[in-house]
């Protein structure tokens, strides 16, 4: 029995396993080397963003070794170049957001109605030829709007109010705001396709519309993603920079006012960054001072948008 039960054990087949480990070895060694360049590759963009955050960190202390923060926070003029020098950076967020708040009077409204109406309404073709369109608008680009608004839009605009000068935040900002149409649609029309089909089900069965089911149950339900496609279109608005350059008129005004010429941070920094200023001197540093301010507002607008996703997603 015992030389039987011996003779009967199968002999394991060595290089058989041995073949299966050193493929199992192959492919763990593999799958360390693509997650290694999918870290490098991530790790890249962190560092990116701590170089531009320590680039204008650092410039700007020198800045306001020079420069008081009260009086570049209370200041009522801009003139950093003049002999009479003023730092005043109230006067370009002044032209930022107003000429933002312009562009999002426009994107926000008709890229939730274009969201919608692809969402819930469009048929698969009217889609499929929508979404391009959309693109295509998205990747035109911003010179090009930019002479759009000063040579069409600001002509158009004088007719209905003939006081209105050659250069405006009213032009630029309504220009802009078409510009952004195309990533707030998109971003808004993707939120509410996520949104499940269940809870149209139950509005329709309850009797209710189309229209009623995509404001009161779509809408809310896919605000979360609403929110942050706005805040996508407030921080494109804010950095937007060769539409104002070509049509705001890049002068440092201090007003809310719509129909007057004023100036932005970011067309500051491109009016400043092609002189011939030294390096060192208090006008180049003021680069990175609006630079700075630039990028805390941005940071505010994203970490509000990311409060509403939170909240709503919480909601809902």
């Amino acid at each position: 029995m015992n030389s039987y039960a011996m003779s009967a054990t199968p002999v394991p087949d060595t290089p058989t396993v041995s073949a299966r480990l050193a493929r199992n070895a192959m492919r763990h060694a593999s799958e360390r080397v693509i997650e290694a360049l999918l870290f490098a590759a991530a790790a890249v963009s962190v560092l990116t963003t701590l170089g531009i955050v320590y680039v204008l960190v650092s410039e700007s202390v020198l800045f306001f070794q020079k420069v008081g923060i009260v009086d570049f926070l209370t200041d009522t003029q801009w003139t950093p170049l003049f002999d009479d020098a003023h730092f005043g950076i109230m006067v370009l967020v002044s032209g930022t957001v107003v000429s933002s708040a312009v562009a999002l009077a426009v994107a926000i409204p008709m890229g939730t109605v274009i969201a919608i109406y692809l969402s819930e309404f469009a048929g698969p073709r009217v889609r499929e030829l929508a979404k391009p369109i959309l693109e295509l608008l998205g990747g035109i680009p911003t010179i090009v709007f930019g002479y759009f608004a000063l040579l069409i839009v600001t002509p158009l605009l004088q007719k209905i109010f003939p006081e209105l000068p050659g250069f405006s935040l009213l032009s630029a900002g309504l220009v802009m705001g078409v510009m952004i149409v195309p990533y707030v649609a998109s971003l808004s029309e993707d939120a509410m396709r996520a949104v499940p089909m269940s809870l149209r089900e139950g509005s329709y069965a309850m009797g209710a519309t189309r229209l009623h089911t995509a404001l009161h149950v779509v809408v809310p339900a896919a605000f979360s993603g609403l929110a942050a496609s706005y805040i996508l279109g407030v921080s494109r608005a804010v950095g937007e920079t060769m539409i104002l350059a070509v049509a705001a008129g890049m002068q440092p005004n201090l007003t809310w006012n719509p129909m007057e010429p004023a100036a932005t941070i970011t067309s500051y920094i491109v009016q400043v960054a092609l002189g011939d200023l030294p390096h060192g001197s208090i006008g180049y540093q003021t680069i990175f001072a609006a630079g700075l301010t630039l990028l805390l507002i941005t940071l505010l607008f994203n970490i509000l948008g990311q409060w509403l996703r939170r909240k709503f997603r919480e909601n809902y």
